[in-house]
């Protein structure tokens, strides 16, 4: 705990520490430690830079650039008040300056600029460069990266966990490479800061020495030279280690390993480049004038080392291992991955896979949205859409597919867009039909969008099309989507909210199987099963009483009575049809019950007079912009149901009860007439 709590308050006491040496004057014993710890702290900066895996593992280094360049400004302004107030900054600024001096101020002042020269020209320019570029480029990758997440999430090759982790890597990637952007500006602002202090401090030097030490102008020179030069040398030296360790950082690409286990693998994993390289130095000795002794010794040391080199495994060989760990075909793990079928499925034509590609296709992103649409819309966990492309598909087409098979299929041909409307004849295109609605339209071409708008079409998309069919086909099979395993989730979610209800209900009262058979039902007619409280607690009652399948329906349609009428319920009005009260009691004296539920025990004149009759009163509303329901007795709003679905009449039948609990105002628009039937 003191070790943590010491390393927390380190950099903050350390950068406070380096404000107070600006102003604070040091002794030389400690501003040789300071140097010291200056040089060991470049080096050590450096050999990270060349050990770490991936630039990321060092992503504190672009503050830690910021904190080392005003640690060595602030030893430049320390030597700079020692060196003019007493002619001494220390044993390691006068070492290092007497040593590369040597004697002459020409040979000093030379190195010490091509120091500067090689730091800012050469290593800072391209570290800087290097730096801009990548920042660049990473964020315009950026989004196309979220988009892969987005897309591996959607095909469940990942989870949710690993999603967020590569999410938080790309951010944190693009943070690094926009703040190293801005660190390489410390290292080239630093080394101009190096001229012109050097500068400062030589014409400073030679003005105290001859106007307040009395010195003479030759030996002025030579001992403020000196000592200017040494400080020059101890401030740069780590300052070329740094900007060595920037351009390390900023040009780290896609190595797995360190650097040095990466160069030495790369270089020597061809042999024969290594012995072109060798024998050029040896055919060198052959040209007049030049000493043979040091190229024979490159080439002979480079042709040994090409020789001691193993031979890299060919890729043939490099697959052959890794399918000896690879299952078998035959195993049964592989042909249990292979026989499993996905529960949805997009199936696109070749030409249409730039609709999910990174760089510009927003198809996989609409996806993921949907299935949050379906699931506030539905009340279930819409699954996974795998999303990929099939050659056996004719272009321009997808397919969509519910456990394997085909669930709708239409076109969306490339660089397009659809028109729906009239007046579309004056466009090119190839004529269309929007796959939900059945509207007629055309594909016009994808530049003409705006024409398209001025003529009156309604203009969508090309991944808009697909979403659309997508939803509506989740929509009309979502009982087909909702496995035993999306109920037993869905239990357990209620159970963390309301475990009373769900311990009354189940293993006692019902299995989860017959749970599920309930919500399907509910989902076949178009209700919610979003309120899951309700309809587990009509259950529980219901099934003290009975297990019967259409009395479990009948009970949870009625908790969510008020709902369901709702759905239908237009400006507070809710339209009804209605049944003749002769012909509903007589309905209601022909149910007999049966293993499949109960039904109508009536001749096929009566019935097919009833379908009739309701789909034409049903289709005289829908001219007039109405949605009307159709509204019986509780215990023939089932069979009633059945009975209009076999006609293929898709009326909506409400019972009495699920209407008298809603607030809308009841109209009644038709009735079907029971001497009309009997007639019939």
């Amino acid at each position: 705990m003191k070790s943590r709590n010491l390393s927390k308050f380190a950099v903050p006491v350390g950068v406070i520490g380096i404000i107070v040496m600006m102003v604070v004057p040091l002794p030389t014993f400690l501003l040789d430690l300071l140097i010291a710890t200056n040089i060991t702290g470049a080096l050590l900066i450096l050999m990270v830079s060349m050990f770490v895996q991936k630039p990321l593992d060092f992503s504190v280094f672009p503050a830690l650039l910021l904190v080392m360049t005003l640690f060595r400004l602030a030893l430049n302004i320390s030597a700079t008040r020692l060196v003019l107030r007493d002619g001494d900054a220390g044993k390691v600024i006068h070492a290092f300056g007497d040593f590369v001096v040597g004697g002459s101020l020409v040979i000093g002042l030379v190195i010490f600029l091509i120091l500067i020269i090689v730091q800012m020209v050469v290593v800072t320019k391209g570290a800087e460069r290097v730096a801009e570029v990548g920042a660049r480029f990473t964020l315009d990758a950026m989004p196309g990266k979220q988009m892969a997440i987005d897309a591996d999430l959607n095909a469940g090759l990942i989870d949710e966990h690993e999603a967020r982790r590569r999410r938080a890597e790309v951010a944190a990637e693009a943070d690094f490479y926009g703040a190293m952007d801005g660190g390489s500006k410390f290292v080239k602002g630093d080394a101009i800061a190096a001229i012109i202090i050097t500068v400062i401090n030589l014409v400073g030097g030679f003005t105290v020495g001859i106007l307040q030490h009395g010195l003479s102008p030759a030996d002025a020179m030579n001992q403020y030279s000196l000592l200017t030069v040494g400080d020059g040398l101890v401030s740069q030296i780590p300052a070329l280690l740094l900007s060595v360790s920037t351009g390390l950082i900023t040009t780290r690409s896609a190595t797995s390993g360190d650097m040095g286990s990466s160069v030495t693998a790369q270089l020597g994993q061809n042999k024969l480049a290594l012995r072109i390289a060798g024998g050029a130095a040896l055919g060198l000795c052959v040209i007049p004038g030049l000493p043979k002794l040091p190229f024979l010794l490159i080439g002979a040391i480079t042709l040994i080392i090409a020789q001691r080199l193993k031979d890299p495994e060919p890729e043939a060989e490099a697959a052959a291992v890794a399918e000896v760990d690879r299952p078998s075909p035959d195993s049964p793990e592989q042909l249990l991955g292979e026989m499993r079928v996905d529960p949805l499925e997009l199936a696109l034509s070749p030409d249409l896979v730039d609709l999910v590609d990174t760089n510009g296709g927003d198809l996989l992103d609409r996806v993921r949205a949907l299935r949050r649409k379906m699931a506030l819309e539905l009340g279930i966990i819409m699954p996974p859409v795998r999303t990929r492309d099939d050659l056996d598909l004719p272009l321009s087409s997808y397919a969509i597919r519910i456990s394997g098979v085909d669930a709708g299929a239409g076109q969306a041909p490339p660089g397009t867009v659809l028109a729906i409307g009239d007046g579309l004849q004056a466009l090119p295109g190839r004529a269309g039909v929007e796959p939900v609605f059945g509207l007629a339209g055309k594909w016009v071409p994808a530049e003409l969008h705006y024409q398209a708008e001025l003529s009156g079409a309604t203009v969508v998309d090309r991944a808009s099309v697909i979403i659309t069919h997508l939803a509506e086909i989740v929509r009309q099979n979502a009982s087909r989507l909702l496995g035993r395993e999306d109920v037993r989730s869905l239990t357990e979610m209620v159970k963390r909210t309301h475990p009373v209800v769900v311990e009354e209900l189940t293993p006692t009262l019902l299995s989860l199987g017959q749970i599920q058979r309930v919500l399907q039902a509910l989902l076949d007619e178009g209700v919610p099963i979003r309120d899951l409280v309700r309809i587990f607690e009509s259950l529980s009652l219901r099934a003290k009483v009975s297990v019967e399948h259409d009395g479990l329906v009948e009970a949870a349609r009625a908790a969510l009575g008020p709902a369901i009428a709702a759905q239908y319920a237009a400006d507070g009005r809710l339209t009804v049809i209605t049944l003749e009260p002769v012909l509903e009691q007589s309905l209601l004296e022909s149910l007999r019950p049966s293993e499949t539920g109960a039904f109508m025990a009536i001749d096929g004149l009566r019935a097919e007079a009833i379908v009739s009759e309701a789909g034409r009163l049903v289709e005289a509303a829908e001219q007039a912009g109405i949605t009307p329901v159709l509204a019986c007795s509780p215990q023939l709003r089932l069979p009633l149901m059945r009975l209009l679905r076999a006609g293929s009449r898709r009326v909506q039948v409400l019972s009495y009860s699920e209407i008298s609990g809603s607030t809308a105002q009841i109209e009644t628009m038709g009735v079907v007439n029971g001497a009309y039937a009997g007639a019939a």
